[in-house]
């Protein structure tokens, strides 16, 4: 799959999983360094924001809108994954004051090739939405085709309300 930074396009490692597709099994760092894997994103319905990197202005804005709407699904998880480390990713939520959002270092890339989001020519993560139902199946995915446009958060919080 390609996407385009920028109107340049750019190869995805493979094609990402599509709807009613079981989410790869992978593993990404949570704030403490401790492996999170993906059976823990089971039990309840998860919206997964992917980010290039959380210390762009999109990234950071795609970030604090999720945030801000996880009041509104407190049975869901939300979380947003990024190649950043666990420190750089701290330093961005003190700064910016997210206290909610659970942010996820991809930085082994271990989800960004599991799910084929991932840029290999800029070591980042393709710009995408992942709405898991609590088994784990993708009921919605959105690559988004470029990477500096924010992704559709309608749908995808749409896509979590049919989950309850």
């Amino acid at each position: 799959m390609q996407i385009t930074i920028n109107g340049e396009a750019r190869d995805l490692v493979g094609n990402p999983p599509a709807v009613g597709e079981e989410i790869p099994h992978f593993k990404v760092f949570n704030a403490d360094h401790e492996k999170v894997k993906t059976r823990e994103f089971f039990g309840k319905p998860t919206l997964i924001s992917v980010v290039p990197s959380i210390t762009t202005s999109v990234c950071s804005l795609q970030t604090k809108k999720f945030n801000q709407q996880m009041d509104g699904y407190p049975n869901a998880n939300f979380v947003t994954i990024s190649v950043d480390t666990p420190e750089q990713q701290a330093d961005w939520c003190a700064a910016e004051g997210v206290k909610n959002m659970q942010l996820l270092s991809d930085s082994e890339q271990s989800f960004g090739y599991a799910l084929k989001v991932l840029i290999p020519d800029e070591s980042v993560l393709a710009r995408s939405i992942f709405v898991l139902d609590a088994d784990g199946k993708i009921v919605y995915e959105q690559v988004v085709p470029e990477l500096t446009d924010e992704p559709d958060y309608v749908a995808a919080l749409a896509a979590l309300e049919k989950l309850g």
